[in-house]
């Protein structure tokens, strides 16, 4: 009997203090892991894991869990994240990714940044899967990410869940007065609405070629990502679930007026997979 295949998922981690905050967002994702199947494995692309000119996989045994921001609740720094790496699913996955043409190697001594344990905390708080982390190239654009993600869509087949965390939107200089005030619940401005609302209907449609040029023709690309790390991941999950796919929209709500916390489920085309 084939195995059914999971979807591959985009999360919108937020700010690093969602995980202990009580936003519709963090609500959502300590929700999540009682809909879907449990997995062997999980990998995630993170926008807070960049390395140029080439792809690294996290292949130790115990990563650490990375605090990786400043400015924050003590609480936070107190968070640990103790899930068990997969060195030998990270090792073929790195050979995986060179026998598709790309420059990849696991890579040791890398822990777990927040756009891993951050949203994996709320999803997953035993932290008793294994999780391989995956690196995005700022350099790169979305064509190389979708690329990227192509080369892991047969991950899904063996049980193993992959994560695209990111941000649907993430225009720091723009949320960082309501960040500092404390100001979660603000009204959605339309520069931010305007480009959510383009991306999804894209996505809806499948419309992969307009996605990837998303910074031409979106309304309010650049506005919304000034730089482009953290939609990478989305286009990694999305090439996950393979070359034909169905985009779904799991869950919508915003932080502090500009952070849209936006969150997708890919799931291959023409094939059976767990129910979300």
């Amino acid at each position: 009997m084939t195995r059914s295949a999971f979807p591959a998922l985009f999360i919108s981690h937020g700010s690093p203090d969602t995980v202990i905050a009580d936003t519709e967002a963090a609500h959502w994702m300590r929700g999540l892991a009682a809909d879907i199947p449990r997995p062997r494995a999980i990998v995630v692309a993170s926008a807070h894991f960049e390395v140029s000119g080439g792809v690294a996989v996290s292949a130790d045994p115990s990563p650490e869990t990375i605090h990786d921001f400043g400015g924050f609740a003590p609480e936070l720094y107190q968070i640990d994240y103790p899930a068990p790496g997969e060195p030998e699913l990270a090792r073929r996955i790195a050979a995986d990714l060179v026998t598709a043409g790309f420059s990849a190697r696991p890579l040791e001594k890398r822990g777990f940044d927040h756009g891993v344990w951050a949203p994996l905390k709320l999803i997953y708080p035993e932290a008793d899967i294994p999780v391989v982390a995956l690196s995005v190239d700022p350099n790169r654009g979305p064509d190389h990410h979708y690329s990227l993600g192509k080369a892991l869509a047969g991950l899904g087949r063996e049980g193993v869940l992959v994560i695209g965390s990111g941000s649907f939107t993430h225009n720091l200089r723009e949320a960082f007065p309501a960040l500092r005030a404390g100001q979660r619940h603000l009204d959605v401005p339309e520069w931010v609405s305007g480009f959510t609302e383009w991306m999804d209907s894209r996505l809806a449609e499948g419309k992969v070629d307009a996605l990837l040029e998303y910074r031409k023709r979106a309304p309010f690309a650049v506005e919304n990502h000034p730089t482009d790390e953290h939609l990478l991941p989305l286009y990694v999950a999305m090439g996950a679930a393979g070359e034909r796919f169905t985009a779904t929209r799991m869950h919508d709500s915003s932080d502090f007026g500009v952070l849209s916390m936006a969150m997708w489920r890919f799931d291959p085309a023409m094939a059976e997979t767990p129910a979300i």
